[in-house]
């Protein structure tokens, strides 16, 4: 123990790795000395001599307290996801049909569909009915990473392996472990991280960055994408072997325009869940409001409808939401307040330039529920200059 004691050692350890379970052994502890190595997170102080009946009973006790913690945080992922596949139509028959049959399999799954379909809650099912449903659900949104991290998220990294690489990190493979790994928006994963999830999925074995140790791992892996991955291969931005590999079995989720008789029931759904769960003020809802609700085209799918029954919920005038309170909070976006009407009238090629491109951009918006991240992959835009085309063009999000 040169240069520090062992409450110093117990102090580093904790910063390295929160998580970690440690046990102290000391031929000199006092009453003191345990309370702080208590309060600086120690799980266990013993004393020399050491006694081995002790010592197998700590440890079966740290054992049962690292698979507790482990239950719980898979717990909590579930619960933090709470919605649930919900629908009677064919197509959803048919879906939840599939994914119990596939679920129980070790196969590789692709699931395909546009924005807001449910593509997660999907990923999320294939887990829950797979063998592995008892170990960890790893989720990693590859268009929400930057290029230059992807490959320290996926495969982890070593301390000083790169400027912030301060401690050693496990990566997302890793984490999955025994259990499911979820690549969302695969094609938008780079194809130096494409390369490197491909030998993975080959090989089983991992290597953190600035490591030279191979760690084996067992992980089923499902993706989605909203994109035309055989399209991108033929532009040359994603890999035809790695498809290959993920696209074992298809899974499509259809869009919400391809099975509007579920609306109804979602509807319910999401007025019982939002008032449960979220505390927000239950409110009953009119024939009217039903219909006009199953009347408007929903681009943004079942993710749009969720939001939209929440702001009817926070901003209706009365007890009951009415065709009106459609109208007024959600019909809005149905309107040809864009522009488009109007293009013809612009009085030179410029003017006609700019009005097309806001009422572009605001439809996109719209689509999106005002979620400018998403807004700006879908159209293919630096995020920054989405801001400032918004400043710009002074769009606002319609609240009332």
């Amino acid at each position: 123990m040169a240069g520090m004691d062992g409450l110093e050692a117990l102090r580093r350890l904790r910063e390295l790795d929160p998580a970690a379970t440690v046990v102290m052994i000391s031929g000199h502890a006092t009453i003191r000395t345990a309370v702080e190595a208590t309060q600086l997170g120690a799980y266990e102080i013993l004393e020399k001599p050491l006694d081995t009946d002790r010592i197998l009973v700590m440890l079966r006790n740290a054992l049962a307290h690292l698979d507790l913690r482990e239950e719980n945080t898979r717990l909590r992922d579930v619960s933090s996801t709470p919605y649930e596949i919900v629908g009677d139509s064919g197509a959803m028959r048919a879906l939840v049909d599939k994914i119990k049959k596939v679920g129980m399999t070790p196969a590789r799954v692709l699931i395909t569909g546009d924005n807001g379909t449910g593509k997660e809650l999907v990923a999320r099912a294939l887990h829950r009915h797979s063998p592995r449903a008892k170990k960890p659900f790893v989720e990693v949104n590859c268009a929400a990473i930057p290029g230059e991290l992807i490959e320290s998220e996926l495969f982890g990294h070593m301390k000083g392996s790169f400027t912030g690489a301060t401690a050693d990190r496990a990566g997302k493979f890793e984490q999955a472990n025994g259990g499911t790994l979820f690549l969302d928006e695969i094609g938008d994963m780079s194809l130096a991280a494409q390369s490197k999830v491909l030998r993975v999925l080959q090989d089983n074995v991992i290597t953190r960055i600035g490591g030279a140790r191979p760690i084996s791992v067992d992980v089923r892996v499902i993706a989605a994408t909203n994109k035309n991955l055989e399209a991108e291969i033929a532009a040359g931005r994603f890999r035809e072997d790695l498809y290959y590999r993920l696209n074992v079995v298809p899974i499509h989720v259809p869009p919400l325009r391809e099975h509007r008789e579920d609306i109804p029931e979602l509807i319910a759904y999401f007025m019982a869940v939002l008032s449960e769960r979220e505390g927000i003020t239950p409110r009953r809802i009119s024939e009217g409001a039903l219909e006009r609700l199953g009347s408007l085209d929903w681009p943004g799918n079942v993710r749009e409808l969720r939001n939209t029954i929440e702001r009817l919920l926070i901003l209706a005038g009365g007890p009951e939401i009415s065709a009106r309170d459609v109208d007024r909070l959600a019909g809005a976006r149905t309107a040809d307040d864009t522009g488009l009407g109007n293009l013809t009238q612009c009085r030179t090629f410029e003017e006609f330039k700019d009005a097309a491109e806001r009422a572009y951009l605001l439809g996109k918006l719209r689509e999106f529920d005002w979620n400018v991240s998403e807004t700006a992959r879908a159209v293919e835009m630096p995020r920054s200059n989405l801001y400032k085309k918004i400043e710009r063009y002074a769009l606002t999000r319609e609240h009332s």
